[in-house]
């Protein structure tokens, strides 16, 4: 029978309502799948300014912490330069899903591209064009700016190789955090490069940070604040429900108790790292820093004592010009050499390390940025002086050489700010000249010093005193009641009650020397009877007897006739020695102990008067010492110094390779563990326990591989599938074919035999040897160093190159299925 012609109306009409409500419906999901789309795209853009922002913050916190080091923003163009580079090869990156070879490659690039304009724009052309010099100095200041750094007394000049610490830092923290950050789901991972760097620059620093307290809570508050945002942006993991209503509110209340749980201990852990952080930038006491425990490379204990060519320089240069200083501030003194360690035979530089007369660093600018009196530029010219010493006058800023000599004298010239003496290792020579600019401080009355007190100076303890000058000092200074009145007191008794000779031709008897024979003779002897060598001596050894911190000067000064001139040319009479002590507040004060060169003995003191006696045979009278020549001196090094010479050259060799290959072999250990870790995977899968399962692990070892070259295979896809997009991929048509031959081994009726196992890895290992083939170099070497399988299936799964559509079922939900399996109706169809 046929339908009823009323019938047909309603039947269209019917599906003309059905039509209609599949056109809303698809209407509705596809304004529901761009309205995710747009949610999705406006999360990715806040995420990522959140990221690189906070990624930024930390990472100026140790750029901020070098501005003691520098002494200023010099060092800045560099460091934010760096960092700023660091951040924008980790923004396209991120952008471009490259892997961690592309990005080490562009770190490189950049580092050779940009470091000469902002790590050694002296060796560029115009500041920006780079030179053969420029690429030279960046290879070589990978391992030896950091020395440079340490051996250099803060702060450093912007200048040789000195910014390429920070900004090679600067540039990989930045990468590295900013990577981290935008790849890696938990940005508390990011924190660690940032924390590294901080500590680094702690240890490279001085021990006066620059603002610690600020420095810890804004790495602390960054920190914390990141980690908050990352959590609280964080997608939901049960966004599309699977079930019921209720189901899905249930689940969505898992997921918020389960992102806030997260989000407490990340918070937890950055607290901690902040506290931590704010400790170690801020201790409470005094922190220990590398540049406090580097010794120097140079040793000056390597010259004998310039305090020992004291009566040579009077006899042989006193008519000779040994220098001429030009601009020569009124008052001021040209100082040779400082001497604060005693040895009962000689005064010397000590032995103490860091801070110590013996403490010599390279020359460079900026050397005496605190100290307070009258600038002055000063031109010193050498003449007949000769040897390691150069003149200076106060603290030294700056030193310009001139002439032929001057690349050698730059390079091999030395300077202690703290007892304000340089050398030169290449020697000075007649024809040397440079220019100085220096700041004179001025010396404090005694009244100014009255209740002043001593500065807790340390020096290296004598050797060698005997034991009755604490008697004679104790004595000299017993009326005094003040720091001041003590020295004075010790002064005066050598100035006034002493006599002066050089002992040379026509001069009293005044033997040459400072051993404690010779002092103890001058200090015992009715009349003293010495020079400026010996007076110095006494009076320094004298003070430190009773605690006073005191050290000798070698140097030079004009008359008081003389001191206006414009040019002073010293020679052996203007040369003298005189003592230093340091009080609180006014740094190191001379003092002249030495008497007027006009006090000298008379002849009928210096006769021994007659007294008739019985007629006794008398012992021969001792042998006279020459009177010119001063004592034989003793080599006070053990034996073993030569041998301790070389062993430190070995060790610093051995120490240099030691830290080269480290940090080469730092760099190669992720593209090490990569590896492993994979050998690890394949042997597993080889070696299961069941042929069943050696059988999956083959093909699993395929896709994987496949993976690693770029494919974007999807996760819960059957082997028919995972085939189809690898055949179209890479061009492997025997994928196929190994597909259905797993399927059938491992769902078959029997358990593959040994026999199968090895043909079915032969044909996997022939299939990946001819992806290899296929690929380039470069491709094979990232295919082998990607992270992509690894991480596959893990919350920190890397994204294909290529875009691909997720399921809306949940990753906990997902599983592998076989061809055989068919998908369920309710579930939607996933495309690559």
């Amino acid at each position: 029978m046929s339908a009823p012609s009323g019938a047909t109306p309603v039947v269209e009409r019917a599906k003309r309502e059905e039509a209609r409500a599949e056109a809303a419906r698809r209407r509705e999901q596809r304004a529901r799948r761009t309205a995710e789309r747009r949610a999705t795209a406006t999360t990715t853009t806040r995420r990522w300014v959140l990221d690189l922002t906070a990624a930024a913050l930390l990472i100026a916190v140790p750029i901020a912490g070098f501005w003691p080091t520098f002494g200023g923003p010099a060092y800045l163009p560099a460091a934010v330069g760096g960092a700023l580079v660091g951040l924008g090869i980790a923004a396209l990156a991120a952008r471009l899903r490259w892997g961690m070879l592309e990005q080490a490659g562009l770190v490189v690039l950049a580092y050779f591209l940009l470091g000469p304009a902002l790590a050694v724009p002296h060796t560029t052309i115009a500041g920006v064009i780079p030179t053969l010099e420029s690429w030279i100095q960046l290879g070589t200041g990978i391992v030896t700016s950091w020395k440079q750094l340490l051996t250099t007394v803060a702060p450093v000049p912007a200048s040789e190789q000195f910014l390429i610490v920070p900004f090679m830092l600067s540039l990989v923290a930045a990468t590295l955090t900013a990577g981290f950050g935008l790849r890696l789901r938990h940005a508390a991972w990011a924190l660690l490069p940032a924390a590294a760097y901080l500590a680094t620059q702690i240890a490279l620093g001085t021990s006066q940070p620059a603002i610690p307290v600020v420095e810890g809570i804004v790495f602390a508050v960054v920190a914390v604040a990141w980690l908050a945002l990352r959590e609280a942006w964080a997608p939901s993991a049960a966004a599309v429900s699977l079930g019921s209503a209720g189901g899905g509110a249930d689940a969505a209340k898992s997921g918020s108790a389960r992102r806030a749980l997260l989000g407490s201990g990340m918070i937890a852990i950055a607290v901690v790292a902040g506290v931590v952080t704010s400790g170690f930038a801020a201790p409470a006491a005094p922190r220990y820093v590398l540049r406090d425990i580097v010794i120097p490379p140079f040793d000056v204990r390597e010259y004998p004592s310039p305090l020992q060519s004291f009566r040579s320089l009077v006899r042989d240069h006193a008519d000779g010009t040994l220098f001429t200083v030009t601009g020569l501030p009124q008052g001021a003194r040209v100082r040779l050499a400082t001497m604060d360690a005693y040895s009962g035979t000689v005064y010397n530089v000590s032995d103490e390390g860091a801070g110590s007369s013996s403490a010599f660093v390279p020359m460079r600018d900026t050397m005496s940025p605190t100290v307070e009196g009258v600038e002055a530029s000063v031109r010193v010219e050498i003449g007949e002086l000769d040897g390691v010493w150069m003149p200076e006058v106060g603290s030294m800023a700056s030193v310009r050489f001139d002439g032929d000599r001057a690349d050698d004298l730059r390079r091999s010239a030395h300077y202690n700010a703290a007892t304000q003496t340089a050398v030169v290792t290449a020697r000075l020579q007649e024809g040397d000249a440079y220019d100085l600019d220096v700041v004179v401080p001025s010396v404090p009355s005694d009244r100014a010093l009255e209740g002043v007190s001593f500065a807790p100076v340390r020096l290296p303890k004598q050797k060698g005193v005997p034991k009755e000058f604490a008697e004679i000092a104790s004595d000299a200074a017993a009326d005094a009641s003040s720091p001041i009145e003590q020295v004075r007191a010790l002064q005066e008794t050598l100035s006034t009650e002493g006599f002066f000779s050089h002992g040379l031709e026509g001069q009293p008897l005044s033997r040459a020397g400072h051993g404690a024979e010779r002092i103890t003779t001058l200090l015992g002897s009715e009349q003293m009877v010495g020079d400026d060598e010996q007076y110095a001596v006494a009076m320094a050894l004298l003070a430190r007897e009773l605690g006073i911190p005191a050290r000798v000067v070698l140097g030079f000064y004009p008359d008081e006739d003389r001191a206006d001139e414009p040019v002073f040319e010293a020679n052996g009479e203007s040369v003298h020695a005189w003592v230093e002590v340091a009080f609180d507040g006014a740094g190191w004060v001379p003092f002249d102990p030495t008497p007027p060169e006009d006090q000298v003995p008379s002849d009928q003191q210096t006769k021994p008067r007659a007294d008739p006696k019985p007629q006794v045979l008398q012992p021969p009278p001792p042998q006279q010492e020459p009177v010119d020549l001063p004592p034989s001196i003793p080599d006070e090094r053990e034996p073993e110094d030569g041998d301790d010479s070389i062993g430190a050259v070995i060790w610093a060799i051995v120490s240099i390779t030691a830290a080269s290959l480290g940090v080469l072999a730092l760099l190669a250990s992720p593209f090490i563990v990569i590896g492993v870790l994979k050998s690890a995977r394949r042997r597993k899968r080889r070696n299961a326990e069941r042929a069943a399962d050696r059988i999956s692990g083959g093909w699993d070892e395929l896709v994987d591989r496949a993976v690693d070259y770029g494919t974007p295979v999807r996760v819960g896809a059957t082997r028919q599938e995972d085939a189809q997009t690898v055949r179209t991929a890479l061009e492997e048509p025997a994928v196929t074919t190994l597909a259905v031959r797993a399927d059938a081994q491992v769902f078959g009726p029997s358990e593959p035999t040994q026999q199968d196992v090895d043909e079915f890895w032969s044909q996997v290992e022939e299939i990946v040897g001819t992806m290899g083939s296929r690929a380039t170099f470069w491709r094979r070497v990232r295919a082998r160093l990607s992270l992509r399988s690894l991480l596959a299936g893990t919350r920190f799964a890397l994204a294909l190159p290529f875009a691909s559509a997720r399921s809306s079922v949940p990753p906990s939900s997902r599983r592998s299925r076989t061809a055989a399996e068919p998908r369920t109706p309710s579930e939607p169809a996933e495309t690559a």
